[in-house]
């Protein structure tokens, strides 16, 4: 079905919103002109307000004219398709096979990260206590990243060399990391800087702190 209509990208807070993230760093890294919907999470209107965009009950979701997309991975894949800026998947088989897998399973793992350290992107807290569960998680993200950047990051500082949707969805890994500050291996300390000066990822850190000092 073609598309005409200026895409609208309904996201959470940007300080808390990990899902909306990644969606939101795809589109602006694929220079995909979108209008930005906001909704304010926490509030007793949050759901209903949700609900009147997404049928899912969930951010992001991508409105395309009468089609919604309620799924940040496939909003991702969207962008990649829809890119004008060059490819936001690896080129070769393999390595495009391999970053839809890393991508997949931070779609669906790492449930005891999300869960003892929620994304809050302005917030620092250094000491925060983490289960043996919760580093178990880490070793395995700072894992994938050092397979990712040793086997197909020649090419530039991200997990596939160029930047990619996986990027996009380790994104609140990466300030999850910052915030909490867990000790991490060299390979995934450089990574996180890297990604963190991204300029989209940058963009989303301005927007935060513009949502807090307004209260929007």
């Amino acid at each position: 079905m073609a598309v005409h209509e200026r895409p609208i990208l309904v996201i959470g807070d940007k300080n808390y919103s990990s899902w909306s993230m990644r969606a939101w760093l795809a589109l602006t890294t694929a220079g995909i002109d979108f209008e930005e919907m906001h909704v304010k999470l926490r509030t007793e209107e949050t759901r209903a307000t949700i609900l009147r965009h997404s049928p899912s009950g969930t951010v992001p979701a991508l409105k395309l004219g009468a089609v919604v997309i309620p799924e940040s991975l496939a909003i991702c894949e969207w962008a990649a398709e829809q890119s004008r800026t060059g490819p936001l998947l690896p080129e070769d088989g393999v390595a495009r096979a391999v970053c839809r897998a890393v991508s997949a399973e931070m779609h669906s793992g790492f449930a005891t990260l999300r869960k003892e350290c929620p994304m809050e992107v302005l917030a620092v807290h250094i000491g925060h206590p983490m289960s043996d569960a919760c580093r178990i998680d880490i070793a395995r993200i700072e894992a994938i990243w050092e397979a990712c950047r040793r086997d197909y990051g020649q090419d530039g500082p991200y997990l596939f060399g160029r930047w990619s949707i996986a990027d996009a969805m380790y994104a609140p890994v990466v300030s999850r990391f910052i915030t909490y500050g867990p000790h991490l291996l060299p390979t995934a300390a450089d990574y996180v800087a890297a990604a963190s000066h991204h300029p989209a990822y940058q963009a989303w850190v301005a927007g935060a702190e513009e949502q807090v000092a307004t209260g929007c």
